[in-house]
């Protein structure tokens, strides 16, 4: 009997003003899975991740995390409830140092484990320990990526979302970014990914949906989806 899903989306239809970004969009991620969304810019995968994180407002549509029905939900509560977002373009706090950004991820959290996470979070991502007093701002485009994981990680989610992680990076941070997502999923930590790099995004995932103009248009196995030849046609380079 397959265990029931972590993440279960019912179609979604969110609008912003009189424009419609999702058209019906309807995914399901299981615990332990690695789950990509890939498409062109602008076909909802990242209006897909803010509306589950509660930063947007569905005008229909169900989410269901961890047995709950969270839609509604603010977006504090469902960090609380094991749901962490990795936002676009990193938004760390520049002015504070890596551990105080380390900190602020854990903000919410009550159960005397974050000095384990930490030494976690270091582990997978070395230079942050290098730089833990360093002002956050001051780091490399691919620093403050770890750094945005990280903080996220600080949270223990139970389904950690990444919006476009390798956005600007030059390809060794690419790599290393890549590196410490199949780690964490080794760890059978669960995440859900958006990602540019249609390649990367298939290549390290079990499970792809493939979005355009606010619609799911295919999913299935990634594997299966790389050898598609409309995908590698629209996504892949041919």
């Amino acid at each position: 009997m397959n265990a029931p899903p972590l993440l279960k989306v019912e179609p979604l239809h969110v609008f912003y003003g009189a424009i419609q970004a999702l058209k019906g969009v309807a995914l399901e991620v299981q615990p332990g899975e690695l789950v990509t969304l890939i498409g062109a810019n602008g076909a909802g995968k990242s209006t897909t991740l803010e509306t589950i994180a509660g930063l947007l407002k569905p005008r229909t549509g169900r989410i269901f995390f961890a047995g709950r029905e969270v839609q509604g939900w603010p977006t504090h509560r469902l960090v609380q409830a094991g749901l962490a977002l990795c936002p676009e373009g990193r938004r760390i706090f520049p002015n504070l140092t890596v551990d105080e950004n380390l900190d602020l991820g854990a903000y919410a959290r009550k159960d005397g484990k974050v000095a384990e996470d930490l030494a976690r979070v270091r582990a997978l991502f070395p230079v942050l320990a290098e730089r833990a007093r360093q002002r956050a701002g001051t780091l490399s485009g691919g620093e403050q990526q770890m750094l945005a994981i990280g903080r996220a990680l600080m949270s223990r989610p139970k389904l950690l979302m990444l919006d476009e992680p390798s956005l600007g990076l030059a390809p060794k941070l690419v790599e290393q970014v890549f590196k410490a997502l199949r780690e964490l999923k080794a760890e059978r930590v669960t995440i859900l990914l958006v990602e540019q790099d249609a390649i990367l995004a298939l290549n390290a995932a079990d499970r792809a949906y493939v979005l355009e103009t606010g619609k799911v248009v295919k999913s299935g196995p990634a594997a299966e989806l790389a050898r598609d030849p409309a995908i590698r046609k629209a996504y892949l380079g041919g």
